[in-house]
Order: C-alpha cells, then structure tokens, then sequence
C-alpha cells in the first residue's frame, strides 16, 4: 500500500497573506460590535484559500449582520486576478422596511464597499446587491415582515497587505448594520425634536 503523498507545503506569498488575515483575530478588536473567527475555506474555488466569518451585534445581543470574506491564490495566475490574488466577500444584514424600499440602497452600498477599499488599494471588482422581503404565511402568519440586504463582492487586492482588506470588509458590515462609520460617534435622539 503506497502511503499518502503529504500536501504541498504553501506558497510563501500565500502564507504571508493567510497570516495577514488571521493577525486580525489576534490584534486588538477593529470595534467592539464585531466578532470574528477563521472559518473553513472553500477548497475548490483557488489551489490556496483562507476565510474568515464575522458578526455584528446590537447592545440587546442581537445579531445585526453577518458576513464571510474569503482570500483565494492560484499560484498559476488566473484572468482578473492581481499576482494570483481574489477576494470574494459576502455580507447580509437587516434592513429597516424604509431603507430597504429605496431604490438608491444598491448603489449606495456598493459605495460603501469602493469608498472603505480605497485606502487598501483594489482592482477588478464586481458584485451584486440583492435586496430581500420574507413575509410570513400559515401558522407563521402572525410574524412581521423583514427585510434584509445581501451583498456579494470580489476584487482583487494591489498592495501586499491585507490588512485594510479586512478592515474595509468589517468597515462595511457595520454600516450596513446600521451602525456610524468608525470613529463618529451617534448622537443619542432627543426629547420633543431637534434642537430643543
């Protein structure tokens, strides 16, 4: 019986980028509404993958968002792909009804994306915005509506650090949360309107 051929050991711009990923589990927290883990990573999507899922909870621990931002490498190269490098991102989230009736909220979200990957450096994105309404029938009938957004995205990133590729993804799933970007603080309502 011939023993198992032992796995390829991985490319070394690859672990580099694997790595670059999980320092974010191991740095402090990117904010305090997010949890995030290494998951499994698809195996047939690229020879090389890494991924990680996200959370992101409300005060009443409730889960607001989720998402999944995937690193893919073909050491081979593939059409697209910045030196053998694609990320692909998924994020879903609760919507309110009014927000998601807007027709402008897939344009808008998919800015949200571009504006937080700019600093990070990307090319070759592509993505959908799926909006989603779930009405309740039957026994269920008694359950409100909801609403949810998807988004789902790749890009591949120009730099080597993919840092602020988690980050921006992370960045993302908090707005679309509903949460104020990072490092804007909201403002509690006020009692009888604005101003008084």
């Amino acid at each position: 019986m011939t023993p198992p051929t032992p796995p390829a050991p991985e490319p070394p711009a690859f672990r580099r980028a694997a790595d670059a990923l999980r320092a974010v589990l191991s740095g402090p927290p990117l904010r305090p509404e997010l949890d995030l883990e290494e998951m499994p990573a698809p195996q047939r999507l690229a020879p090389y993958a890494a991924a990680l899922s996200g959370g992101v909870w409300r005060d009443d621990d409730t889960e607001a968002a989720t998402g999944r931002l995937i690193l893919l490498y073909d050491p081979a190269g593939r059409d697209g792909w910045t030196n053998g490098f694609r990320i692909v991102a998924y994020i879903q989230a609760d919507l309110e009804p009014e927000i998601a009736a807007d027709e402008l909220i897939g344009p808008v979200a998919w800015s949200w994306l571009l504006e937080a990957l700019e600093p990070a450096g990307y090319a070759g994105e592509s993505g959908t915005i799926t909006r989603a309404v779930s009405e309740s029938f039957g026994d269920k009938a008694g359950e409100p509506s909801t609403t949810e957004l998807e988004l789902r995205a790749s890009w591949s990133p120009t730099g080597d650090d993919l840092t602020g590729h988690v980050a921006a993804w992370c960045e993302v799933m908090c707005v679309t949360a509903g949460l104020p970007p990072a490092g804007v603080t909201a403002l509690p309502p006020r009692e009888g309107g604005f101003g008084r």
